[in-house]
């Protein structure tokens, strides 16, 4: 915890013994301690916040059609460190913005596949950050890597799961947390298949050897075990903390948010509860045994992920305090868990779903649902809520969603084509929550935004359609900028670089080198159109990776003008009372600029990245896709009180940290998400300097 200053040791509950390195006010971890995303800052306050001025700007300038840039920069002693949409990790000087130095962990080499990163983790003298396979410690200093970690500063993250290495395809999108000695971190794995485990482990911060690993998979003789087919543990992959880690230091306990198990939308090869598939968990720093976990979707085969880490607050229940864990989720809710015990503070209910009609699927009979809070979203996507922008767009939606099955929370994938609402980007997204430890409110942004999963089966008839198409879909067009569209593939790359980048995969992708001859015949047919690639079906029935189903790809259901297909609001901002379990007010967020001008304002839009709330009464947001504003809300209200426009979409959680007495609020500008434009920049803003 070295470098903390004294306001950040007094909010993460540190003792006096711990020294204060410095009178500056640093963002230490990502998030903040326990991430909560509050700063005891208030130089800048609801009274000067329309003051605010851009203070510096960065640009990284390695910006390209749908990259995203996504960090939380970490601010301590007077650096800036943070991630560009290349994966380049700069140091600059937080009150001008100069670079310091600039570390490149491709050597070099041109980079046009997007990246999904969300920073750094600072300990003590080094800098660690993930890269495709690799963790990185990095020298604070001067940015090279540490010769005495690992191998030659890198630990591969495939190695030690049990699995051989060269089949694995593992990476991280969220940094680490650090606890005493120890480096603490998720991954983010395929959701496809072939799959890779998403095992949690904790590294030595000094060697990177490995110090302890948490089977989310379990394996024999351990607990949940009994909830997989028996050789789950050797084939089975997902129930990864891709979203990140928290952690509470005082107690001396991790928690993470696991997402669903590999493949998401059919799981005849996982029957049983999937243990720990869509939990939150809580393990000992110290040795990663489980203490406790909560199962928020059994059996998940609709994508369902806890989709940010877990926010550790501290609420009022029956006039006495409540060390806590609050879990927001896709489907728009809220779990609030003691956080020694895992026991839920507000009532769950487990109701009964409804089961599939895809034969070998066998759905769990009930799923919980919390009480209270109540849900942020609509959770169903019917009828009564068709657009109404214009005629032609309530009837054509009209008739599409006539042809689907919509009938809210765990209706089960089929082949006629489901309604998520809301979809698999959520409800609340990875850009996670902020908590007033005043008031007790939670802060969540959240999208209301259908998507449609339609079941097809698997075609053995082509290695494209049954290896690639869930994704990319059979016309190649994705889903950008999540599924990239494949449309022109081989006129922007060679032979060799679709070669090398199907049979080594990244992030979602799994790698198919297993297929040896076989990608070169998916590369055949992404050059020419030429599907010469056949599965033989003898071969399919022995593969335990063989599902009879997949989606047809991932569908974002919009009208026929490209806006969501129901009626507003289309985002949300929405402050939630953990004390009493109410939601206190909730605004729209974010518009279309080219509708608002039209005059249909205040609709709300997509929005991806979260929110900060400060001591002085003001929280502040970016996140919103198209209008590019960055914003500051009253906190306890609601109100709008500033914003300005940015240089592309703030996806991303903003930083507040204060140096030579002067307050900064910064965030980087990477867009890219659903279509909207690409940026590479960070801006920082801070009250205009007096003489």
């Amino acid at each position: 915890m070295r470098g903390m200053n004294a306001v950040w040791l007094v909010l993460a509950g540190l003792t006096a013994q711990t020294p204060a390195f410095s009178a500056d006010a640093e963002w230490p971890i990502n998030g903040g301690p326990y991430n909560i995303r509050y700063s005891a800052l208030t130089q800048v306050n609801p009274g000067n916040v329309s003051q605010l001025k851009v203070a510096w700007s960065y640009d990284s300038h390695d910006s390209f059609k749908d990259s995203e840039m996504q960090s939380n920069p970490i601010v301590v002693g007077g650096v800036l460190y943070a991630t560009t949409p290349t994966m380049h990790v700069v140091a600059l000087d937080a009150v001008t913005g100069r670079e310091i130095w600039k570390f490149d962990p491709s050597g070099g080499s041109t980079v046009q596949r997007r990246f999904r990163q969300r920073g750094v983790t600072v300990f003590e003298d080094r800098v660690f950050v993930t890269y495709r396979n690799y963790l990185y410690a990095l020298d604070r200093a001067t940015g090279h890597p540490l010769p005495g970690f690992g191998d030659a500063g890198r630990v591969d993250l495939r190695e030690g799961l049990g699995r051989p290495a060269e089949r694995m395809t593992v990476s991280a999108s969220s940094p680490g947390v650090v606890f005493e000695d120890l480096f603490i971190i998720g991954s983010t794995v395929p959701e496809t298949l072939p799959g890779s485990p998403g095992h949690i482990r904790a590294y030595d911060v000094h060697t990177g050897k490995l110090r302890w690993i948490f089977h989310t998979i379990p394996w024999p003789g351990e607990y949940g075990y009994d909830t997989w087919p028996k050789d789950a543990y050797k084939i089975s992959g997902g129930a990864n903390a891709w979203a990140g880690l928290s952690l509470d230091p005082k107690l001396g306990m991790v928690f993470a948010a696991t997402g669903s198990a590999s493949f998401d939308f059919y799981g005849s090869n996982r029957i049983g509860n999937d243990l720990f598939a869509d939990c939150v968990l809580a393990l000992d720093a110290r040795t990663g045994k489980r203490i406790w976990h909560f199962q928020g979707v059994r059996h998940d085969v609709w994508d369902l992920d806890f989709p940010a880490a877990p926010t550790l607050v501290t609420v009022e229940r029956h006039g006495r305090k409540i060390d806590a864990v609050a879990q927001i989720t896709k489907m728009g809710t809220v779990f609030v868990l003691d956080r020694r015990t895992g026991k839920p503070l507000f009532p769950v209910a487990y109701r009964k779903v409804p089961a599939s009609r895809l034969p070998g699927e066998k759905l769990a009979v009930m799923q919980p649902y919390p009480v209270a809070p109540p849900a942020f979203t609509r959770q169903a996507f019917t009828e009564d809520m068709v657009t109404n922008r214009t005629p032609q767009a309530h009837d054509a939606v009209l008739a599409q969603l006539r042809k689907l099955d919509s009938n809210g929370i765990y209706t089960p994938p089929s082949t006629r084509g489901t309604v998520l609402m809301p979809g698999t980007d959520g409800g609340a997204e990875w850009g996670g929550a902020a908590f007033d430890p005043e008031t007790g409110l939670l802060y969540v942004n959240a999208n209301e935004q259908p998507w449609i999963i339609r079941m097809v089966t698997h075609d053995t008839t082509s290695l494209y359609k049954n290896n690639c198409a869930s994704c990319h879909g059979e016309d190649l067009k994705g889903a950008p900028p999540t599924f990239p569209s494949l449309v022109g593939i081989g006129e922007r790359r060679s032979r060799a670089e679709l070669k090398s980048i199907i049979n080594e995969g990244g992030g979602r992708m799994p790698g198919f080198d297993y297929l040896e001859q076989g990608v070169d015949e998916i590369v055949e047919f992404l050059v020419t159109g030429k599907d010469t690639g056949h599965v033989d079906p003898a071969v399919a029935a022995k593969d335990p990776n063989w599902l009879k189903y997949r989606n047809e790809g991932y569908i974002l259901f919009r009208d026929p003008d490209g806006y969501p297909p129901i009626t507003p609001p289309w985002g949300t901002l929405n402050a939630i009372d953990l004390n009493r379990g109410e939601i206190r007010w909730r605004i729209p967020l974010g518009e279309y600029p080219e509708l608002a001008a039209r005059g249909l304002k205040n609709t709300g839009s997509d929005n991806y990245g979260g929110p900060v709330v400060t001591a002085s009464g003001l929280l502040f947001i970016g996140a919103t896709n198209f209008d590019k504003k960055f914003r500051a809300f009253d906190k306890l209200t609601g109100k709008l009180l500033w914003e300005t426009e940015l240089p592309a979409a703030g996806n991303a959680t903003p930083s507040i940290y204060e140096i030579g007495g002067r307050e900064y609020v910064v965030i980087v500008c990477g867009g890219g998400k659903n279509g909207a434009p690409s940026g590479s920049s960070i801006v920082a803003f801070a009250l205009p300097q007096t003489t």
